[in-house]
């Protein structure tokens, strides 16, 4: 009889100290999984790098060697068992020794290790393990060295992060420092074994009518054990159960499962997730069990030809149904990963899922994440997009390098491949643009990976041949996409692949009111700076709330903004939109907030607009740069980095509401001949469209009304297109309407506001309130009676004024307190409620708006 399986965790009695310094004594970790900056934090022998610049006095940690030890327990080997050190990820170039002896020399942050310590370990008595991290800023630029002949390229950070397998945003991005972190990141357990499952996967087919699925299980095995139990369950329920013979180390079942209960993205359908188990099984003894959750869903990209329009569409379809993906882009979540939760992973995908948000795309700069942020994807339904870790480079490809690269890729899909969110693997984040920026070599026709390395742009062979093949091998059921943004020929060309749309903010710094005129079939990425809450930024100022440096353009607030320009492109949208003040810095914040709100709604409005039925399926989603931060920071992210939503957080959630309407102002000239610069008829019209992202026909009533600014008067109300069929999982043109006003050619247009609503059966289901733009030529009039009133029971706020109100900002001092919408825009003879929570006995509700210290 084979023994049992066991793993006993590595996690106690570690140590760590300096490598190069013989006088510094070892001090014990603070946690573990850990690293050095945690460490060091721990015992105050270092400032808080995220306050302050604080992070310029921490770099010379970057710059040294660092040891980590522990002792642990010997066991006793029962006959025929191995003993094997698994490593799940070191921080990154490590040489690890066991009992003095040198078992291990790592280079690669994403591997994990596992290594064979059956003649090495002590079974009677203690084990010494040693970890010692070298310098991968040092050990990068001697790579570097070492191959010059490679043309190094790099956006953020500098040229020593494309020669190591590490987190890039280590090295400094732009929204996040530069801390290079080491140590042992992830788990280190000792197993002891005859024989155990070394790979559980499995692949599934679901027909075309959903109703049957079939679910293969396979399992790869190690060691003599001889048969394989496989079992399917749901909710604790057992579906099926069979017994496989091992053969060649590999066991296999196939399961037929009617009427299977399928996994949806969030409000498409519910979420179950079966759990599949197999046993390890020497003669009728357990002796190994892994288990794994999945949801039996039909998946796939659809990239076919469109009606009336060039190229193809880019659209995700979910147990055959198109998803028009609005969702967001996510990089870590904190410069030192161990000390994030799986609560804040949670927390932070609930926040994504409550959002109305469909996708989040794991960025190529960062890490494969944690299983605690794919299972939290799993539970709310929020589909993945998870690129390989290469971003902004050009990337080198020496022998070596490409091999540590496919066991990368390799071990990291098999970790993560079961997970039912992960839509679609991409190879990189814009290493395809820093080529077409460079000119380097990219011949789209040429199709011998081998001559691609004989180029300047050698990276190809890593995602068009490497990657590729890994996909090909491990998950073929799965899209790979080569890049993002990637599209063929060209990274920029709109009608074919996704694209990242960054002519708002970098690029021509384009009005964010024309991003109907930049549009694409998929955008990845796109953004809007704004600053976070105060008391965000209160938290990285030495002295908080009494700190002379707080306000928007001191120095330490700057140096929490590591957009390069930001200082002019914040203040160039700005002052294009809107009148604002650096005084008081709380109603500075709210302006670049509204800003960014206005920005990143007007996207989702204008893109969503563009799904508009089948073969017409003109733009299939859209990801904002970004949802979160890794630090307390002035950046693109719509919630700051302790989970406080901007108020970019609310547009977007109301865009991407089930039914929403949308409203774009469209100035028509038409001069009386071909010369006249006098004789010009100017019409200025709006057009009202729906979106109906349910699964059912809709059949409402559109209303129209329209107010004066300066005045308050109501000028206009109208049911302007009655018993309107809104078809589902699409937008529909509902009307085309001149600006409403009390006079017409009396220039009026500039100062009436117009809100158009949808009802069905009477009750109001969407509403949207359009302004003359840009905002800072309105002459807004302050409300009397403004009212934000918080409900008896505490659970709603009830907002009204007797003039039209932009942005009306609800706050409260307690972070307890949280606000379903927010920005709301008011006009008169409306009453607009907002569930609350958290309240409280005493709780103060304050407000915000534009003009407001007018």
């Amino acid at each position: 009889m084979a023994p049992p399986h066991t793993a006993t965790p590595i996690d106690k009695n570690w140590q760590f100290r300096q490598a190069t310094d013989d006088d510094s004594a070892y001090l014990p970790v603070g946690q573990f999984p850990t690293n050095v900056h945690l460490d060091l934090l721990h015992h105050k022998k270092i400032p808080d790098p995220f306050i302050g610049k604080n992070e310029l006095d921490v770099q010379w940690i970057g710059e040294v060697a660092w040891v980590y030890r522990t002792t642990f327990a010997g066991t006793q080997l029962p006959k025929g068992a191995e003993a094997v050190l698994a490593f799940d990820g070191l921080d990154t170039f490590a040489t690890v020794r066991l009992n003095g002896k040198t078992i291990l020399e790592a280079e690669n942050m994403f591997l994990p290790e596992r290594v064979n310590v059956t003649g090495v370990l002590v079974q009677d008595g203690d084990n010494e393990l040693e970890i010692t991290f070298d310098s991968a800023y040092l050990r990068g630029w001697k790579l570097v060295e070492e191959h010059p002949d490679h043309k190094y390229i790099c956006w953020n950070g500098d040229d020593s992060r494309l020669a190591v397998r590490k987190a890039q945003y280590h090295w400094g991005w732009d929204w996040g420092p530069a801390l290079m972190t080491c140590g042992p990141w992830r788990p280190i357990t000792l197993e002891v074994y005859e024989s155990r499952i070394s790979d559980l996967y499995n692949k599934i087919e679901l027909d075309e009518s959903l109703k049957s699925a079939k679910v293969v299980a396979h399992a790869t095995t190690e060691g003599t054990a001889s048969k394989v139990q496989f079992s399917i369950s749901l909710d604790g329920n057992e579906v099926a159960s069979q017994t496989a013979d091992v053969q060649d180390g590999n066991a296999e079942s196939t399961f037929s499962i009617e009427n299977p209960e399928l996994w949806y993205p969030v409000r498409y359908g519910k979420q179950p997730l079966y759990t599949v188990k197999a046993v390890l099984l020497s003669e009728t003894d357990e002796v190994y069990s892994v288990s794994k959750k999945i949801g039996i869903r039909k998946l796939e990209l659809v990239q076919r030809p469109l009606k009336e329009q060039p190229g193809t569409s880019f659209f995700f379809e979910v147990n055959n149904i198109p998803v028009f993906c609005g969702g967001s882009d996510w990089i870590p979540a904190d410069n030192f990963i161990p000390r994030i939760s799986k609560q804040r992973y949670y927390d932070w995908i609930k926040l994504v899922a409550d959002g109305n948000q469909f996708m989040i795309r794991v960025w190529g700069g960062g890490i494969y994440e944690e299983e605690a942020f794919y299972n939290a994807c799993d539970e709310l339904g929020v589909l993945v997009w998870q690129d390989f870790m290469f971003g902004c480079g050009n990337y080198p490809c020496w022998p070596e390098l490409l091999k540590s690269i496919d066991r990368e890729a390799r071990e990291n899909v098999k970790l993560l491949r079961h997970h039912p969110s992960i839509a679609i693997w991409a190879g990189n984040n814009e290493d395809y643009q820093v080529a077409e920026s460079d000119k380097l070599t990219y011949d789209f026709d040429n199709k011998d990976p081998e001559s691609w390395l004989k180029t300047d742009f050698p990276a190809r062979y890593i995602y068009e041949k490497i990657l590729a093949d890994v996909c090909k091998d491990l998950i073929p059921e799965t899209t790979y996409h080569y890049g993002s943004p990637w599209g063929g020929k060209l990274t920029t060309d709109p009608t074919v692949g996704d694209i990242h749309q960054w002519n708002v903010w970098h690029g021509s710094q384009e009005k964010y009111q024309n991003f109907d005129k930049l549009v694409g079939r998929f955008v990845s990425e796109f953004g809007m700076e704004a600053f976070p809450n105060i008391k965000t930024i209160e938290s990285y100022l030495p002295l908080g709330k009494d700190d002379p440096d707080r306000y928007p353009q001191s120095s330490t607030v700057d140096f929490h903004n590591k957009a390069d320009g930001h200082e002019r492109r914040i203040a160039l949208y700005l002052v294009e939109n809107m009148r604002y003040a650096p005084d008081p810095i709380e109603h500075f914040i709210y302006c670049t907030q509204l800003m960014q709100a206005e920005c990143l709604a007007s996207a989702y409005r204008l893109w969503k607009r563009e799904w508009r039925g089948p073969e017409k399926e003109y733009c299939g989603g859209a990801l904002v740069w970004q949802i979160n931060d890794c630090w307390p920071v002035t950046s693109w992210a719509i919630c700051d980095y302790y989970l406080r939503p901007k108020h970019a957080y609310f547009t977007v959630k109301r865009e991407m509401a089930p039914i929403s309407i949308g409203i774009k102002r469209q100035e028509h000239k038409h001069p009386k001949d071909k010369y006249t610069r006098v004789h010009i008829d100017t019409k200025v019209q709006v057009e009202i469209w729906g979106s109906n992202l349910m699964l059912e026909d809709l059949t409402v009533d559109c209303v129209v009304k329209a107010w004066d600014v300066e005045s308050g008067k109501e000028t206009f109300s109208q049911t302007v297109s009655p018993s309107k069929l809104l078809p589902k999982n699409r937008s529909t043109e509902i009307a085309a309407l001149d600006v409403p006003v009390e006079k017409p050619n009396a220039g009026l247009e500039g100062r009436t506001v117009v809100a158009a609503y949808l009802y069905q059966d009477g009750k109001q289901i969407a509403r949207y309130v359009n302004w003359p733009e840009p905002l800072k030529y309105l002459h807004f009039q302050k409300p009397k009676s403004l009212l934000a009133e918080l409900s008896e029971d505490g659970k709603t706020v009830e907002i009204s004024a007797e003039v039209p109100v932009k942005g009306l900002s609800l706050e409260s001092e307690d972070d307890e307190v949280k606000f379903e919408d927010n920005l709301i825009d008011i006009v008169p003879g409306e009453v607009v409620r907002v569930g609350v929570s958290g309240t409280k006995a005493g709780t103060v509700i304050t407000t915000q708006y534009l003009g407001m210290l007018n």
